[in-house]
């Protein structure tokens, strides 16, 4: 078993942001996959599937992005799962818009809710970085992080979550290197 968790905040008011764009990804993969219904559960909401042979947990937090690692570590405790079981979808500045990397462990480049998971449960766990670019200057990263995707965006951010939703089979076998090349060919086509 798995949990994916996906960052966001909770709220009609935050559903476009950047910021949010963990909670799209989730929401995308349970559409593409099928998932069973959303329920409240962990502080925040669930949905479970299987993709391939693996059986997914989804979980959106909705102790809004600064206390993410709250509700992800009561999930993991629960299923008394260890950190090798959790991956988790955020929102990247250093990566270029649209694009999607993933990597085990690392810093939390000042992003709160990798903050809050790794305070919770340590850095030893798998992201899946989407890409969301940087603005220029730092300054200006928390009205862009907190802003909405622009309307030129959506067609691109779209195919984005697509394509992860899609080649979420590879994340769900723990080859991470297939998943970021088949979501780029994807993207490239």
């Amino acid at each position: 078993m798995q949990i994916w968790a996906g960052l966001g905040n909770p709220g009609a008011q935050y559903a476009m942001q950047r910021h949010n764009v963990g909670f799209m990804a989730v929401d995308a993969i349970a559409e593409v996959h099928g998932f069973g219904a959303v329920r409240k559960q962990f502080q925040g909401w669930t949905q479970e599937g299987r993709i391939g042979s693996q059986k997914i947990i989804l979980l959106k937090p909705a102790t809004f992005m600064n206390e993410s690692g709250r509700a992800i570590g009561e999930a993991l405790r629960f299923y008394k799962l260890g950190v090798e079981a959790l991956t988790v979808f955020h929102d990247e500045l250093d990566i270029a818009p649209f694009r999607v990397k993933v990597k085990t462990g690392g810093g939390t480049a000042g992003h709160n809710g990798l903050r809050s998971t790794d305070a919770h449960l340590g850095p030893d766990f798998r992201r899946v970085r989407l890409g969301i670019g940087h603005p220029g200057h730092k300054d200006r990263v928390t009205g862009y992080v907190l802003g909405n995707y622009a309307k030129a965006e959506i067609d691109p951010l779209s195919d984005m979550l697509g394509a992860v939703a899609a080649e979420a089979k590879w994340l769900a076998e723990g080859d991470d290197v297939r998943f970021m090349n088949d979501v780029a060919l994807r993207l490239a086509a």
